[in-house]
């Protein structure tokens, strides 16, 4: 299912949430939705069973924390949310590449995509909410 027919399938009780309208928060639902299907294949073999626990833990986390964050009512308490939501896209994209093997390189490629998006979008929003900066390159691998 590609984002936009996912984002129609999303039931009402989620989408007439203020926190909705963050694209940041779609976008982690949508790749934590499309990794259930990357952990469970992970599962499957004892060999990456922690992998798969490790990666659910990840990708979970970062609406989690995003709509912590979002609940929070000062600046800083928002960003330091949205910092665990960074570091948890991060260690989901580190998990991704370590399970290429396993769910393939289209697979992985396209939930990193989706990630390197999360990530960029978190890295505007942070200094806004602390007032500096946390640096990503140009390749978006992060450097800081």
């Amino acid at each position: 299912m590609d984002y936009q027919e996912w984002v129609q399938a999303v039931p009402s009780t989620i989408t007439k949430d203020t926190l909705w309208r963050m694209e940041v928060y779609r976008l982690a639902l949508f790749v934590a939705d499309s990794g259930w299907q990357d952990v469970v294949a992970l599962t499957r073999d004892r060999r990456t069973i922690a992998l798969a626990d490790q990666l659910n833990r990840a990708l979970g986390s970062i609406s989690a924390n995003i709509a912590e964050g979002y609940s929070r009512s000062s600046l800083k308490d928002q960003a330091r949310f949205y910092e665990y939501a960074l570091g948890s896209a991060r260690e989901s994209r580190d998990w991704y590449y370590k399970a290429r093997h396993v769910l393939g390189e289209l697979t992985v490629r396209d939930r990193l995509e989706v990630l390197t998006k999360v990530i960029r979008s978190l890295l505007v929003i942070i200094p806004n909410q602390r007032g500096s900066f946390v640096k990503e390159d140009e390749e978006g691998y992060g450097c800081g």
